[in-house]
């Protein structure tokens, strides 16, 4: 008989936990067993269903959160002169962005960074063809957009969930 860990997925646990008694406005022991039971017990009957979690590198994450977190500020300032400009003139584009990442979370996420971003819309995720179709409110140059993509979020998500596979890429 294959046995299922009880703490698996250790931050499901933890957040179905604390929304539980988010939900019911109240720190009584009652509420905190039955948070405690329930974090516990959904994952485990869920088991099967939920894919492995993620081990991640949590360096390359804070650095990439400090930079996603500076390029919101900078897009919107961007975007506010480009849209309120009395001049300007948008050059929408489709940018296909190839994929190297091939962890399904770190894909999510890129595409979730990209669609955070003000100015960029991550539209599908093409996964047979490993790429993600992207649309700029403004690009006037679609490659270096995508170049500038993979160097700034998917190197660094690279790093974070696949650092085996991308260390042997640097070396060969």
């Amino acid at each position: 008989m294959n046995k299922k860990p009880w703490l698996a997925h250790p931050w499901l646990t933890a957040l179905l936990a604390l929304s539980w008694l988010l939900l019911q406005h109240s720190l009584a022991p009652v509420h905190l067993i039955a948070g405690l039971l329930i974090g516990l017990v959904i994952p485990r009957l869920l088991h099967d269903f939920l894919p492995r979690p993620a081990t991640l590198n949590w360096a390359p994450a804070l650095r990439l959160t400090r930079l996603v977190l500076w390029d919101i500020v900078i897009s919107n300032i961007t975007v506010a002169r480009l849209v309120l400009g009395p001049l300007s003139r948008p050059r929408p584009a489709w940018v296909p962005v190839p994929l190297a990442l091939t962890h399904p979370t770190a894909i999510s996420l890129l595409a979730t960074i990209i669609t955070t971003t003000p100015g960029t819309v991550s539209c599908t995720i093409d996964e047979p063809g490993r790429q993600i179709l992207v649309h700029a409110l403004d690009c006037s140059d679609p490659a270096q957009m995508a170049a500038d993509i993979k160097q700034r979020y998917e190197l660094p998500l690279l790093a974070i969930f696949e650092p085996l596979s991308h260390n042997m890429g640097d070396s060969a």
